[in-house]
């Protein structure tokens, strides 16, 4: 997640900007999202059933395993062949608590569904959320700056630089938080 931070801070900071000038109805207010899907249809080259190893055809041909826990039940009726369509979303949404005091924190959930009864074929989904708050500490209206203090602790500075948007950061306060809300979704599809 290290890499799209400082872009998902300034993504947040630009929307937490425009979406300041609105009166808040609700403690929390969405001001953005952003997401993507990719899809990938691969075929089952290898399983074995007693160390719950699955092997299908990667790019260029060359094998990917994966390691399955006991949450795959529907497992032993995989077969080498069939079919696997592989959909990944990633989304990231931003919220502005419109209260002032929270803390900087993280918090991460998880979580799986799986084939039913009346659907044997192997697959499911599979979900992986992580929140990060920042808090905002400074804001400099002369310099077009708001600084945030992520959980990590090290004080962030944004620099706005759309007009529109910096005529809307006197609408900020000291000590509301920022929230980026971080989806994966995994959801695997078997054919024959």
């Amino acid at each position: 997640m290290k890499p799209i931070s400082s872009l998902a801070r300034a993504v947040a900071i630009a929307s937490l900007v425009f979406a300041g000038s609105f009166t808040a109805q609700a403690a929390d207010v969405p001001i953005g999202s952003e997401a993507l899907e990719s899809h990938v249809t691969t075929q089952v080259q290898a399983i074995d059933l007693e160390k719950r190893l699955v092997t299908v055809q990667g790019a260029n041909d060359k094998p990917v395993t994966f390691q399955l826990t006991e949450k795959a039940k529907a497992l032993p009726n995989l077969k080498v062949g069939d079919t696997v369509d592989i959909y990944v979303t990633r989304a990231v949404a931003y919220v502005l608590n419109t209260d002032v005091g929270g803390a900087p924190k993280v918090s991460d959930e998880s979580g799986t569904i799986r084939a039913t009864e009346n659907n044997p074929n192997p697959g499911g989904e599979a979900f992986r959320q992580v929140r990060v708050t920042s808090q905002i500490k400074k804001i400099d209206l002369k310099q077009h700056e708001v600084s945030l203090l992520p959980p990590e602790g090290k004080l962030q500075v944004v620099k706005v630089e759309n007009p529109d948007l910096q005529a809307r950061m006197k609408n900020l306060k000291v000590g509301q938080t920022v929230d980026a809300i971080y989806t994966e979704v995994l959801r695997v599809e078997t054919s024959r």
